[in-house]
């Protein structure tokens, strides 16, 4: 998708995160305290992401999840604003949707996806 098809499409927020690598405020997102059942999409692309069972709360502001969906996410070193981090992007899309850093609290992977809210679109799993 083009800039100005992406501008028409995102909000100017979400254009900024993901297009432009920002940030969103912490603690102001719609995910960030968000404990539903479901599954965590790409709100550029709608490739699927993340899954809710991966969650956590790591007290930043920010959603975190201590891994992604395998194949869904490229990492890159970002060294912007003189420090040291891994970002996150979609595989298909390129869209920024956060940082990866090495100090989550999960034995699983002990990794902590620091995601961006508008960078997601929650898909909840049906309740029987």
């Amino acid at each position: 998708m083009e800039k100005k098809e992406l501008q028409k499409k995102l909000d100017p927020m979400t254009y900024h995160v993901t297009q432009e690598q920002g940030t969103e405020p912490a603690f102001t997102g719609k995910y960030w305290k968000e404990h539903a059942n479901g599954s965590y999409y790409c709100s550029v692309c709608g490739q699927k992401l993340f899954e809710s069972g991966t969650k956590f709360d790591s007290g930043t502001g920010w959603p975190s999840f201590d891994k992604a969906v395998a194949g869904s996410v490229k990492i890159r070193q970002d060294e912007r604003y003189g420090m040291k981090r891994t970002e996150v992007s979609c595989s298909k899309c390129g869209a920024h949707l956060g940082h990866l850093f090495e100090d989550g609290p999960t034995e699983t992977t002990g990794q902590r996806f620091c995601i961006n809210s508008c960078s997601l679109d929650l898909k909840e799993k049906s309740k029987k």
